[in-house]
């Protein structure tokens, strides 16, 4: 099996893993919350995406990893995790307008997981930084799935 088999596999089956696990355990535990509790529970994960700067850093990927696709996701890991503690802090304080920024967040932190995963040459340069991609950007994904569901359930 080639090395693109392989982490395709992995994408798919920790996507599936975590929307079971999102599906049966977290959704049904958010469901008593308030949207702004829910909302911040889900968002919580991203906060932490300034780990996907380890992408500008020789020696856990490669040297050889493509600059346009290093650059453009350790800065859109950057500015989604910023979005992200913004938008915590916003839930958590009762901002008006906080389901605007939410929006914000949410939509530029998905364009920024797919912009990265859309990059299949970059996939044989990652070294050590392999797990990013293949188990937390699921369950990223899958999070970002569940705050555009309680967003879009919001507006009904």
């Amino acid at each position: 099996m080639d090395i693109l088999t392989i982490f395709i596999l992995q994408v798919f089956f920790s996507i599936l893993v975590w929307s079971l696990l999102a599906k049966w355990i977290l959704a049904p535990a958010l469901e008593g919350l308030s949207l702004n509790k829910s909302l911040f529970w889900l968002t919580l994960p991203h906060a932490s995406r300034h780990v996907g700067m380890v992408f500008l850093v020789p020696g856990v990927v490669m040297e050889t990893l493509p600059s346009s696709f290093a650059v453009t996701t350790a800065y859109g890991d950057l500015l989604s995790a910023i979005l992200a503690i913004i938008t915590m802090i916003a839930l958590r304080a009762g901002w008006s307008g906080v389901l605007a920024l939410v929006w914000v967040f949410n939509i530029v932190g998905t364009v920024d997981l797919l912009a990265a995963l859309s990059h299949p040459e970059a996939v044989p340069f990652l070294a050590g930084a392999w797990y990013i991609p293949t188990l937390w950007v699921p369950l990223l994904l899958v999070s970002h799935f569940m705050i555009f569901v309680r967003l879009v359930r919001k507006k009904r």
